[in-house]
């Protein structure tokens, strides 16, 4: 009987140690290791194994049109890098990917019907709820992910993005931009005062803050979501907790037109011009205001379920 237990012992030990040369090999060329439904069988969900595994469910398929699935394959080869190429890369780690056409089994296997999915494989055990990333309410940033990582398995990566010069040469060429508008003008100097158009920059700047964008900068949300199974496209998020680009981009248009309203509200009020006139003109910016903040009402209730006001429109 010991021999017999000390010989399965030494089988087990035996197919271990070819499981983690295997994953080693693979990782030494891709750091973002694609796995069918036999691989993922075998190297992640069979014993016995001593590593953990990051799995990207995701279906990156031309005909699937996931552009959130692209956007977060993305971040993900970003931190698989990071880890490949980092001082504390070791076996105890691998990051996977399965995309649903070339392992569709396994998308059933585990009742999956959304993507992009991101699963923690501890190396004892099955995975529990805090294994899977909640991504609808923290976002795929590469950051988040090693995150979440950190949380799960105690390996802390730290996140090297490669050089991104777009912003640099943007901001150059807008200096040269203004400095070549500047130069040209240098005798007429006069628009530099117009407190018009400086009123109109610093609106631009307010709208774009207030309306989400830099959550967008950070976040990296998607433009919009379609859903896999009726088609149907949702252009504002459900939650208080995350929004879409199209949706910082209604909220941007929605802010301007109820300040274009207060506008002619005290256009109407102080100008000395023609009553009939002045009537029209307060009449048009108080029925911005009152539709375009009823509209802007209701994406708030619709974002913050229980919320007990409205105005016209619900």
């Amino acid at each position: 009987l010991c021999v017999q237990l000390g010989g399965a012992q030494k089988k087990k030990e035996n197919l271990l140690a070819e499981k983690v040369e295997q994953l080693m090999e693979w990782s030494s060329r891709r750091s973002v290791i694609r796995m069918n439904g036999d691989k993922f069988r075998r190297f992640v969900k069979a014993p016995p194994r001593n590593y953990s595994v990051i799995v990207m469910f995701t279906a990156l398929q031309p005909q699937r049109q996931c552009s959130v699935c692209r956007q977060a394959n993305e971040e993900y080869q970003v931190l698989a890098n990071s880890w490949r190429y980092s001082s504390a890369f070791s076996n105890k780690l691998f990051f996977t990917i399965v995309d649903y056409d070339e392992g569709a089994d396994v998308f059933q296997q585990l009742n999956m019907n959304s993507a992009p999915t991101f699963m923690h494989f501890p190396p004892k055990g099955k995975p529990k709820r805090a294994d899977t990333f909640d991504l609808q309410r923290i976002g795929f940033a590469a950051e988040q992910l090693a995150k979440w990582i950190a949380d799960r398995t105690d390996v802390h990566i730290r996140v090297f993005r490669p050089p991104n010069y777009s912003g640099t040469i943007a901001l150059a060429l807008l200096v040269s931009l203004v400095g070549g508008l500047l130069y040209l003008r240098r005798n007429n100097l006069e628009f530099i005062y117009n407190k018009t158009g400086w009123a109109m920059a610093a609106l631009c700047v307010v709208f774009a803050m207030t309306s989400g964008q830099m959550w967008n900068h950070i976040r990296g949300p998607p433009y919009a979501h379609k859903n896999p199974q009726n088609g149907q496209v949702s252009y504002i998020h459900g939650s208080s907790q995350a929004q879409f680009v199209a949706e910082s981009h209604i909220i941007l248009l929605l802010n301007a037109a109820i300040t274009m309203g207060m506008v002619l509200l005290n256009e109407a009020a102080t100008s000395k011009g023609d009553v009939g006139k002045r009537r029209i003109i307060c009449l048009v910016g108080l029925g911005l205001v009152v539709f375009f903040f009823s509209f802007l009402l209701s994406i708030f209730r619709s974002k913050y379920h229980g919320y007990p006001y409205s105005f016209l429109i619900k």
